[in-house]
């Protein structure tokens, strides 16, 4: 499978009114995504006093989420290539909102441990083939720009769910941080079904592929060298942030001496800034770079993250807490330029008829070998030594991440030579 042809051509057409319309129901989505896979970890205390559920049977109610996630997405990006994708999305975010809604309702571990999973399928209904649809609806000159837009939903949604259910759990019950996290999705969830519904290929060029036969789509993607480059740096980046988001507060709680209400409120508060500023600039950027040349925005990806990568060493080697957090800062900041530039190659350097199962075999990857590992495997290096030489460690996937993508770079320029 050869790059889209809207890498190499220029787009036939701009967006919509109902673009903007779209675009704006699908990032509110993701941020409430974000927000109801976050509250269960604020409400956790309250859960475990409630519920009498030990440290391991707690760290099961994410694993069980992550795993059915990402085992689910492949097949949400195989029906999203195939059905009407504003009702795969506005079915998944009824269901998994549902779903978070009778996490309140469980009585018994079990009980909430379903739930969870129920959400993961929910969430893969829809986090598949929202950026496919986001593709069709805005020229490719912009898409990193708009898929920045709809990535910001990761770090203000999840600062979200650790506020929105810290709070709720601690004025009121745990029951009721849930009852309350569902209640968006149902509303967004009611409105996707009156989103546009834009045709596959609607901003890539007469030359684009709409229909394709599953194996032959499938024989493309493995020879897709851009996509599995991407992919490799994108699940490097997922491992590393993955577990810096799970161990950093502990380190800053055990290592720094910073009580436990403070530490995680400091972090979220960093991560939601930086995680914004970068997420913003990323889209920025990546748009003015893709227009120099072929593959700049995952330029510019893979340069974020090798600057990264001695700004988290750094973090953890500085004496005062107030150069830590501004070393987080950076690091957070020079990671988040990614999510723009980065998903908006793996859309651009897939036909339109298999973007979604694309992907959702993205996600499937970068969870599998990424954030599902990263936190175990990062607590093990701890055991061994301690916290602060396992964060030092965890800098080096961001590295040989932005190598990756960086290689990824030069496959896009290779496969669609720039066109004057």
């Amino acid at each position: 499978m050869s790059l889209s042809p809207a890498v190499a051509s220029s787009s036939p057409a701009t967006p919509t009114v109902r673009a903007g319309y779209a675009l704006f129901i699908l990032t509110l989505i993701n941020l409430v995504n974000y927000l109801d896979r976050y509250i269960v970890a604020s409400a956790l205390p309250k859960i475990q006093a409630d519920l009498g559920i030990n440290n391991t049977q707690s760290g099961l109610l994410g694993t069980v989420f992550i795993v059915v996630f990402m085992l689910a997405s492949p097949i949400g990006g195989y029906l999203g290539d195939r059905v009407p994708r504003k009702f795969l999305v506005a079915g998944g975010v009824l269901v998994w909102s549902l779903a978070t809604g009778a996490s309140g309702l469980a009585t018994t571990f079990v009980m909430l441990m379903i739930a969870r999973a129920v959400i993961g399928i929910g969430e893969a209904g829809y986090g598949a083939v929202a950026p496919s649809i986001i593709s069709d609806l805005y020229p490719r000159q912009q898409r990193t720009r708009v898929l920045s837009y709809f990535y910001i939903a990761i770090p203000v949604g999840a600062a979200a769910g650790y506020g929105l259910g810290g709070w709720l759990s601690s004025t009121y019950s745990w029951h009721t941080a849930f009852f309350a996290g569902g209640v968006p999705g149902l509303i967004l969830g009611t409105m996707a079904f009156f989103m546009p519904e834009p045709q596959r290929g609607a901003m890539d060029g007469p030359d684009a592929q709409t229909k394709l036969p599953f194996k032959v789509g499938l024989k493309g993607l493995a020879g897709n060298k851009a996509f599995w480059a991407t992919t490799a740096g994108y699940t490097l980046m997922t491992f590393s942030i993955g577990g810096l988001g799970f161990w950093m507060p502990t380190y800053m709680v055990r290592t720094r001496g910073i009580p436990d209400d403070k530490a995680g409120f400091i972090f979220g508060a960093i991560t939601a800034t930086a995680g914004l500023l970068g997420t913003v600039a990323g889209g920025w950027l990546g748009d003015k770079m893709d227009r120099k040349r072929e593959g700049g925005g995952l330029f510019v990806s893979g340069l974020g993250l090798l600057l990264a990568a001695p700004a988290m060493y750094v973090a953890v080697n500085l004496d005062s807490d107030l150069t830590t957090f501004a070393a987080i800062a950076v690091a957070q900041f020079l990671v988040f330029l990614n999510s723009g530039p980065i998903n908006a190659a793996i859309v651009n350097c897939v036909q339109p008829a298999f973007r979604a199962f694309a992907m959702g075999l993205n996600v499937l990857c970068i969870h599998l070998l990424g954030d599902a590992i990263s936190p175990t495997l990062i607590g093990k290096i701890a055991d061994s030594a301690d916290l602060t030489t396992a964060i030092e460690v965890n800098a080096l996937p961001v590295l040989l991440g932005g190598v990756a993508l960086l290689i990824g770079a030069k496959f896009f320029r290779e496969a669609v030579p720039r066109q004057h």
